[in-house]
């Protein structure tokens, strides 16, 4: 078996700087993936919230109907009443007993004028409703809407970003074979422990990237020889010059390009 060719510290940096600009890439289709379907999840949530709002307005509404037509039931109940005791005050044989069916009818008078009163204050409710009712459907449908077309989106850009992403990661695990295992193991542990995934940096002004910290000058001279691989004392990255960073950059926009 051929033993693999050793890399020259320079060859390895430029290396490890494609693999992050590699891993970099997957990152921000993950990340436009991850809000996307959080966003669907949201309007979904949404949707079913206006719905279960829309069910329990309209049970409403039947209850209330019922209400009105139990009241109209008993105003007819009642009318049949007053006029069956109007029909016996005809026949009846002093007046205690004309009495007693007159208050009888005023009894069924007064239940009538309740129950009217009754289906009013229903009838403005259920007008009430009604109106609530139409708003909750204008926003279900606008809701609904919004979701079918961020449904469409999401599925556009998986899509579209699940074969690149497959390619990536393949493209990763290429690169990380270049560099021998012990680095590469490096590299992954700094990219885990980072803030958004960055291992490899380039300096910039004079200090790590996404950093604050200055870099010695004499440090900056040692880097930009490529010699030896330099971390960041004070966030563990590891460092390359810009123009490797800059010439590297550009090789791996012509390969992502053709992805």
């Amino acid at each position: 078996m051929a033993k693999k060719k050793e890399l020259t510290t320079e060859e390895r940096l430029r290396a490890l700087y494609d693999l992050q600009l590699i891993d970099s890439r997957v990152d921000e289709i993950r990340n436009v993936r991850g809000e996307l379907p959080l966003e669907v999840r949201d309007l979904e949530d949404e949707v079913e919230g206006f719905k279960l709002r829309l069910q329990k307005l309209e049970d409403n509404l039947t209850e209330i109907d019922n209400q009105i037509k139990a009241k109209k039931n008993l105003i007819e109940e009642s009318k049949s009443l007053i006029k069956k005791y109007n029909e016996q005050q005809k026949n009846v044989r002093n007046n205690r007993e004309f009495n007693s069916l007159a208050k009888e009818v005023e009894f069924q008078e007064l239940e009538i004028q309740l129950a009217e009163k009754h289906i009013k204050e229903y009838l403005a409710q259920t007008e009430q409703k009604k109106e609530v009712i139409e708003n909750t459907k204008e926003r279900l449908t606008e809701r609904e809407n919004h979701l079918k077309h961020k449904k469409n989106d999401l599925d556009a850009i998986l899509a579209e970003t699940e074969k690149e992403e497959k390619i990536l990661l393949g493209k990763s695990e290429e690169y990380k074979t270049k560099i021998e295992e012990r680095l590469a193991k490096a590299y992954t542990k700094i990219r885990s422990s980072v803030k958004n995934g960055l291992a490899v940096v380039p300096i910039e002004r004079g200090a790590s990237g996404g950093s604050y910290f200055i870099i010695p000058p004499q440090v900056q001279v040692e880097i930009a020889a490529r010699q030896k691989i330099i971390t960041d004392e004070h966030s563990g990255r590891i460092l390359v010059d810009s123009e490797l960073a800059d010439e590297q950059k550009v090789k791996m926009e012509k390969l992502f390009s053709k992805i």
